[in-house]
């Protein structure tokens, strides 16, 4: 009988990304990995959806079959302990229920952080927002991370403050400034908690350059920093404070993370 091989396991805690795969490494899987990993967590990786772009142009996606995605998951599980995932692009909302009830069924005490992309930063949009559908997940999502266009995407019709209750009666919320109209609200973030409570991130850096998968980086920022014990508001501080470093690395649409 072959015996099982013994291990160390690592010291850093696990993250798990389930996002698309950037073929120039500016926006999802690879942004996210390095930003795991140079936050000092290990990242582990389920790739939704195959792009065809660069960091300036995105002509098509290839989405993973549900059922591949589902079988990476469940083998992840076997094997390393995941309290804390990222959840990236995905085909529509009805694929991203199917593979949070699964992520809780793996671990009823997991936390998930959910970046809803909706469009990519090259005017590519990958679907149509679909409120009531998303509605039906948020109750198992940790924290939401949208920018000003996909929040009001998400919940078209409805006033700011309706939006945001009907939000975080579900869940946290985080609203990412960087699309703001007003000069002086640009790159302010707003976290409003499900009890009640906001906090506002003020930017440190006053002229940073855009950058390709900034919210990427951002949304797997804020998963490291949780995954290595920082309750949630200080998460998201660091987490900004990492993302304005990367945007600040250089003047190219690809962040250095450092």
């Amino acid at each position: 009988m072959k015996k099982t091989q013994k291990h160390t396991p690592l010291k850093r805690p696990y993250v798990l990304t389930v996002a698309g795969l950037d073929p120039s490494a500016g926006a999802g899987l690879g942004a996210d990995i390095k930003t795991i990993e140079r936050i000092k967590c290990y990242g582990l990786a389920v790739c939704s959806g195959n792009t065809v772009q660069n960091d300036q142009v995105l002509s098509a996606v290839h989405w993973t079959d549900l059922g591949i995605m589902k079988a990476q998951i469940e083998l992840l599980f076997s094997r390393f302990k995941i309290d804390f995932v990222k959840i990236g692009v995905i085909q529509n909302w009805l694929i991203l229920q199917d593979l949070v009830e699964l992520l809780c069924s793996k671990n009823p005490k997991i936390k998930i952080i959910l970046d809803p992309v909706l469009s990519a930063s090259s005017s590519f949009n990958f679907h149509q927002a679909d409120a009531p559908k998303l509605m039906h997940t948020l109750s198992k999502i940790y924290l939401l991370t949208p920018n000003l266009i996909e929040f009001n995407q998400l919940t078209e019709g409805k006033s700011k403050q309706e939006q945001i209750k009907m939000i975080t009666q579900h869940c946290n919320l985080l609203i990412k400034g960087g699309h703001a109209q007003d000069k002086i609200d640009i790159g302010k973030d707003l976290l409003y908690l499900t009890n009640g409570k906001q906090h506002t991130f003020n930017p440190k850096r006053l002229s940073p350059a855009e950058k390709h998968g900034s919210g990427c980086i951002l949304s797997a920022a804020i998963t490291s920093y949780l995954a290595l014990g920082e309750p949630l508001m200080k998460a998201c501080y660091k987490g900004k404070k990492y993302t304005e470093n990367a945007l600040s690395s250089n003047k190219s649409l690809l962040a250095y993370h450092f």
